[in-house]
């Protein structure tokens, strides 16, 4: 009899055609799931009859009271090489295999940017004004060169975001709170000498830390009350960071001229959920990681994952 593995959180329905599942055909019976399951009880109940899981990011949570009524599990494969959303003690405890998958940092520099743009020269507003016959230039865009980016973070996709601020001629400066001097004159930025300082200085402020901790809320509504009134706010980090009520209420009362957020503290979004609704927000549904060179990556090393499992040498082990 053929192992089972289930592919969770294929909304585009694209992991088959992203790689090569045939050479698992003799020993694996594949299935994706295009929708999101919700809950421990439906996770425990859908994934019962799996031996491997492949699992997008940290999207799914794997705590040790699911993996406990997983008894057939016996591969878990995450993309990244990093999760902080799976029980690694509790997965070893069970005899489960934790394994990840590489990953690029360019799609959440891109989309960044993207958001960031689309806020700046209001391309939605204008495109959906253009398309339905409504004004004509309806927005006055605001302009980055000789603007202040400030970026909460500058690690490797924050400093790869830093360097297309600086070609666009922007004043780049960075906080956070391992960040030193050393680090930010090898991108070419200026240290904040405060998270506070970067906040109430900057025209632009974008996220790129991990979350944890010490990261958790760290943008409140204290935080958020000393940006600026025309000051744009993007994360495409993790929804944790940013405090949403405090987001929410900057947003309604205009508290600062935007922000684009491809992050949620529930995903996928419900459709009620106040962030659907929400003024001045450019908004995307999580997809900071989601191209098809990425998805190649993602899906061709799970494949490579679960052969190697097969093979009695597993390979990518986390953590």
């Amino acid at each position: 009899m053929r192992l089972r593995c289930a592919v969770l959180d294929d909304f585009q329905g694209v992991a088959a055609e992203s790689a090569d599942w045939s050479v698992l055909d003799e020993e694996v019976e594949v299935v994706a799931l295009r929708e999101h399951l919700d809950g421990e009880d439906a996770l425990a109940t859908a994934l019962a009859g799996f031996d491997i899981v492949v699992t997008l990011r940290e999207r799914v949570p794997f705590p040790g009271s699911l993996l406990a009524r997983l008894p057939r599990l016996r591969l878990l494969v995450a993309s990244g090489m990093r999760n902080s959303v799976i029980d690694y003690a509790a997965a070893e405890a069970h005899g489960i295999t934790v394994c990840g998958t590489g990953s690029s940092s360019t799609p959440p520099v891109e989309l960044t940017w993207a958001l960031l743009l689309g806020l700046a020269r209001g391309i939605v507003e204008e495109s959906n004004s253009l398309r339905s016959g409504g004004s004509w230039q309806s927005t006055v865009g605001a302009d980055l060169h000789g603007r202040r980016l400030g970026l909460l973070g500058l690690g490797k996709i924050g400093g790869r975001v830093a360097q297309v601020g600086l070609a666009f001629g922007m004043h780049v400066s960075a906080w956070s709170q391992n960040l030193t001097k050393e680090r930010a004159e090898e991108v070419g930025v200026d240290l904040a000498a405060s998270k506070e300082e970067l906040l109430s200085g900057s025209d632009f402020v974008s996220v790129h830390l991990a979350l944890g901790d010490r990261t958790r809320g760290l943008l409140g509504p204290a935080e958020l009350a000393l940006m600026k009134r025309s000051a744009y706010l993007v994360n495409t980090s993790r929804a944790a960071i940013v405090d949403q009520d405090a987001l929410l209420a900057a947003l309604h009362e205009g508290r600062i001229a935007g922000a684009g957020i491809d992050v949620f503290d529930i995903e996928p979004l419900p459709a009620d959920h106040p962030m659907r609704s929400a003024p001045r927000l450019l908004a995307t549904p999580h997809l900071g990681y989601v191209s098809r060179a990425n998805y190649a990556t993602y899906y061709g090393q799970a494949v490579e994952n679960i052969r190697a499992h097969l093979s009695g040498s597993p390979v990518r082990r986390l953590p």
